[in-house]
């Protein structure tokens, strides 16, 4: 692929409290996009504060990372909500994350579901439109139309693009992927990919060569202008490091997409 650019996303600010799980301040020095958690599946006011600042400072984009409300579970839990409901609360995060993002002289730039709600919404028609009308709902308050962010070929785009929201395809190194190219459940053994050299490897043929091998070993076709690293996984930010030094060598340039 002639003249490769991929932004380079990770969850942070998933905390609550006195609890930390991401190393935000390492990982702001390396993704170009940081997907912000804004208190429904972690998160807290002061936490969003904190990274928002510390992104502002690096000129990294700020993403509202929003959820079912689902603390207990991490947001991981399938989870039925009433679509007006649901759209009324992924505006509320977008909001709340917003004052922080423009306190910090930024601004939230684009809006990414998270755990079940972005696996849900890859398929669900009624639940990619509540989303979709959650971020028009925000757009208020907000610098025009918000780019969404999610899988390739997902209902969740689909709707978006559909309405004129911006819409971003997202792909996922440390994630196993099935032959339809959506993610292989967490609770499927091997969901997740732990192995930092396969992590490496699979980074630079999504960016470069838009393809990554499925669980069964069929290699699938993955167009993406964003991809993911696990914020929450040990060792994220050496492993970020790794991955954009190896997209360097391979000639992709990283850059975010807004």
């Amino acid at each position: 692929m002639a003249d490769a650019v991929i932004d380079l996303n990770a969850d942070l600010g998933e905390g609550f409290g006195r609890w930390t799980l991401t190393d935000d301040e390492a990982l702001l020095s390396v993704v170009t996009s940081a997907n912000v958690a804004c208190g429904f599946h972690a998160g807290d006011p002061s936490t969003m504060r904190r990274v928002c600042a510390l992104a502002a400072e690096r000129g990294v984009r700020i993403g509202a990372q929003v959820s079912y409300r689902d603390l207990a579970g991490f947001g991981r839990r399938a989870m039925d909500v009433p679509p007006d409901e649901l759209a009324d609360e992924i505006a509320y995060q977008i909001g709340a994350l917003q004052v922080f993002a423009r306190a910090a002289g930024s601004r939230v730039s684009y809006v990414k579901p998270h755990g079940a709600l972005y696996n849900r919404v890859v398929a669900d028609d009624e639940q990619a439109e509540a989303v979709v009308s959650g971020v028009l709902r925000a757009g208020a308050v907000c610098d025009g139309p918000l780019p969404v962010l999610g899988l390739p070929d997902s209902k969740l785009l689909a709707v978006a693009e559909g309405v004129g929201l911006p819409v971003v395809a997202e792909a996922f190194a440390d994630r196993a992927y099935t032959r339809a190219g959506t993610l292989v459940p967490r609770r499927e053994p091997g969901a997740v990919v732990h192995d930092p050299e396969a992590v490496i490897t699979r980074a630079v043929g999504l960016a470069r060569d838009g393809a990554v091998a499925a669980a069964d070993g069929e290699t699938v076709a993955v167009s993406a202008r964003s991809l993911c690293v696990h914020g929450d996984t040990p060792g994220a930010a050496q492993l970020a490091w790794r991955v954009r030094g190896a997209l360097a060598s391979a000639g992709v340039r990283v850059e975010a997409f807004t």
